[in-house]
């Protein structure tokens, strides 16, 4: 990883294909000494070096990853049923806000206007995890 401080961000963690309710935000934390994404109560989900994330970025969004031989299916924007980021979540990224400058994803016209730019932001995780040494396709 590079001298960065790291990268926070809000996210949704797709637990399920067809019930939007449990598409639930998760707090992630890529800093140099690890990964961690953090549930609604700010109770850790996951805490991995980067270098032992395997993984890929689906056609349609869907940053895949797999840790320990557990998937999680992390996507930009949650289901119209998901809940809201916790006041906690939000407060951790609004915290860290001045020291990690998240430029604006670079997407596509339609994932904008359709999607909030959910598939550029992460494209922006994959790539962040990747320069970490995750081994992502």
């Amino acid at each position: 990883m590079s001298s960065d401080t790291g990268h926070t961000g809000i996210v949704h963690w797709r637990r399920s294909v067809w019930n939007g309710a449990r598409c639930e935000p998760v707090l992630v934390t890529l800093r140099p000494d690890g990964l961690r994404l953090q549930d609604r109560s700010l109770q850790t989900v996951l805490q991995a070096d980067p270098r032992a994330v395997t993984g890929r970025l689906t056609r349609l969004g869907t940053l895949v990853l797999t840790v320990d031989g557990r998937r999680y299916a992390l996507v930009g924007r949650g289901a119209s049923l998901s809940p809201a980021p916790s006041a906690g979540q939000q407060r951790a990224v609004d915290g860290t806000r001045r020291e990690t400058s998240e430029p604006a994803a670079a997407g596509g016209v339609v994932d904008a206007l359709l999607n909030g730019g959910a598939a550029a932001r992460m494209r922006a995780w994959h790539a962040r995890l990747a320069a970490a040494g995750a081994r992502l396709s």
